[in-house]
């Protein structure tokens, strides 16, 4: 007699899922009986709603770790059929949380300790991830929140809200609602932004503070109360406020991002469950934090840094003995390599990757404190899930490919270090939706338990999936690090996991020297350095050694200080300076080499010749990150006008010539503004 063939993981899973369906459908229906059942009867009900949710999460679960190589045999639409049954599983979970809260509020029992764990399986289960890596975090939320739900009759009620006020949406993934509105809170989030659902279905993040637990018997009178609820810890107040109630956001610049990052979670979901992601990849935190402004970015953080007085400049000072800016010394001060990235897990076929890359930044755990910068990876077709970087970038190759990197900081964190988020930008090729994600990270410290600097040497640096602030997220969780068996499977599995390989460098004498000359913090490509480094001694020059009166704050003529930090952003734009001026540099005498004076007034002649043309040239498109097309149309401008002023011996011809429209002059191209441009001093 032939054994039956098994059946194939995917319908094994719907079969469970119909089944689990049948039997919710058949709760309903017995549920419609509660008014007249006996509490014992209700309580019944309510102990099935939790057990068939419990079976539910377990086939999701079991569907989100699924992938079509677990099938036996082909089947065809597969991820069309895979995303249908877990919109029937998301369906089942709406229905029995609703019938809990049904059941719930019929409920006449008094035992409050059991009405409060069980409604907590139904509607906080999500939230016992976060306790287990949130600790301090969610206990500075939660003395309010307790004392609130102690006092209330019942647990079901508390998922059930009113609003106090008004409150527009202040960005994408808010929800907006009037007062008066009855919102289903899905998920109480730690940090006060709560994950709410209207009546008509619509879901998005809502503040705390603008509720107040719905009771129809005395919601009148919890209405003229709901101003008093506490305050938390490290928030500050905005305008918007509901009867006296205050929208509250962390006073940490990480905590928008974060939010933003939130909002953005549903399609990641979404991906990861069509099989598109594996289910570590997250929304880039990093990339959030660069779409806020220029907090994090390097043009930020090349500008010198006032004292806390802000009558002089804290990192940028004049040795009148050697006629230029003072060298100063840091905490930390190395050169790091980035080698490659291996085993990195391949998107699906449905997402378009646009650039793989590596974000990094100093960090200490919980805030990112420098500038993020990018280097971007190259990879071959037959390597896919290999990533690479160019060790030294020199010629015509970009500085956005250079893996050599200076680390400086003179933060005293003992728990300082670098985090690096490799991450790909991409477009889904359904809707033409574009976005960033992190593919894993991984965070170096850079000093052991009694704070002495790490070894200089190669590092073998395993990734995390999630974000920075999740705990024991795996990249790709079908290639487990907790592998069982003996050693040799054990360091099979090690070497399938994914990894970055970085390598810390000491500086010796002449890059030290070099690298002292820049602000105490900032991270960057080696390859322009030396560029850094003549804006910093220029604008040394005119803040400290030329500026007549040095009370006097009035605005000053400098066009290479006033759009420098332009380049900064534009990378393509910087490789053109780096070019034009190792052409200038190779035809100078070694005598004329050692003369700064010289190689300045050289410097802000390349500069005007080449950079200020490119910078206000209407023949130059916009910079847009990942975007090809973008990118060669720049890349092509910027070497045909290098072309024209190398033939032409200057750009001159080039500026008065007909065919080359530039934009309308502005004053801001002459002005630098140093007290709008400085950093206000940490200390």
């Amino acid at each position: 007699m032939l054994a039956r063939r098994p059946r194939d993981p995917l319908q094994a899973l719907r079969r469970r899922g119909q089944d689990l369906k049948l039997q919710v459908d058949s709760l309903v229906t017995e549920s419609q009986l509660t008014g007249a059942l006996e509490p014992s009867k209700r309580r019944d009900i309510y102990q099935r709603c939790i057990q068939l949710k419990q079976a539910v999460d377990e086939n999701k679960n079991a569907l989100q770790k699924l992938s079509k190589a677990d099938e036996s045999a082909p089947v065809g639409n597969y991820e069309k059929r895979k995303e249908e049954e877990y919109s029937l599983l998301e369906k089942l979970t709406c229905q029995l949380q609703e019938l809990a809260v049904g059941v719930s509020k019929k409920d006449t029992l008094k035992d409050q300790t059991h009405s409060d764990k069980e409604d907590e399986d139904l509607t906080e289960e999500d939230e016992e991830e976060t306790e287990d890596t949130g600790g301090e975090e969610e206990e500075s939320e939660g003395d309010e929140e307790e004392k609130q739900e102690q006092d209330s009759p019942k647990q079901a009620e508390i998922i059930t809200y009113f609003a106090l006020g008004d409150f527009a949406a202040q960005q994408a993934g808010d929800l907006t609602f009037k007062k008066g509105d009855i919102l289903h809170i899905i998920d109480k989030k730690p940090d006060g932004w709560w994950l709410a659902k209207d009546a008509e279905g619509n879901e998005g993040l809502i503040p705390r503070t603008y509720l107040e637990p719905y009771n129809k018997k005395d919601k009148q009178e919890s209405s003229e109360e709901g101003s008093k609820e506490g305050s938390e810890e490290d928030v500050e107040v905005v305008d918007e406020t509901a009867n006296g109630a205050e929208v509250k956001q962390r006073t940490d610049s990480h905590w928008s991002a974060v939010r933003k990052a939130l909002s953005e979670i549903n399609t990641t979901e979404t991906l990861a469950t069509m099989g598109a992601i594996p289910a570590g990849f997250r929304p880039s935190l990093l990339a959030q934090l660069l779409d806020e402004g220029n907090r994090f970015q390097a043009s930020y953080f090349l500008q010198p840094e006032l004292t806390t007085s802000q009558l002089a400049f804290r990192d940028l000072l004049w040795d009148a003995k050697a006629g230029t800016i003072m060298s100063r010394l840091s905490r930390v001060s190395l050169i790091l390599t980035l080698w490659s990235c291996k085993m990195i897990p391949l998107p699906g076929t449905s997402i378009q990757v646009l650039s793989r890359h590596v974000r990094l930044c100093l960090f200490d755990g919980s805030k990112v404190l420098s500038n993020i910068h990018t280097v971007r990876a190259v990879w071959q077709p037959k390597k896919p899930k290999t990533w690479t970087f160019s060790p030294q970038v020199t010629g015509i190759l970009p500085c956005l490919l250079d893996g050599d990197c200076f680390i400086r900081s003179n933060s005293s964190t003992p728990d300082l270090g670098i985090l690096f988020e490799l991450g790909i930008s991409y477009i889904r090729n359904s809707t033409g939706e574009r976005g960033e994600l992190s593919c894993g990270w991984v965070f170096l410290k850079l000093f052991d338990a009694s704070g002495v600097p790490i070894p200089a040497k190669t590092y073998e640096l395993f990734l995390n999936g999630g974000t920075p602030y999740e705990k024991g997220v795996e990249v790709d969780p079908s290639v487990s690090r907790r592998a069982q068996g003996s050693v040799f499977r054990q360091m099979i599995s090690m070497r399938r996991q994914p990894q970055l390989l970085v390598k810390l460098r000491s500086l010796n004498r002449r890059s030290r020297a070099m690298l002292s000359l820049l602000p105490e913090t900032l991270v960057g490509s080696m390859c322009s350095a030396h560029l850094l480094i003549f804006y910093r001694q220029i604008l040394g020059d005119v803040l400290l050694r030329d500026r007549t009166n040095l009370q006097s704050a009035d605005l000053i003529s400098h066009p290479v200080l006033a759009t420098f930090p332009m380049l900064l952003e534009q990378p393509d734009v910087m490789d053109a300076l780096r070019s034009s001026w190792a052409e200038k540099e190779s035809t100078l005498k070694r005598s004329e080499k050692r003369d700064q004076e010289l190689l300045k007034a050289e410097f802000l002649l390349v500069y005007h010749d080449c950079v200020l043309p490119l910078l206000h040239s209407t023949l130059l498109p916009p910079f847009k990150w990942a975007e090809e097309e973008t990118e060669a149309a720049r890349w092509k401008a910027i070497a045909d006008f290098l072309k024209q002023s190398r033939e032409n011996e200057g750009s001159l011809k080039a500026l008065l010539s007909p065919d080359g429209v530039h934009e309308p002059f502005d004053l801001s191209e002459q002005t630098y503004d140093f007290l709008g441009e400085m950093k206000k001093s940490s200390a």
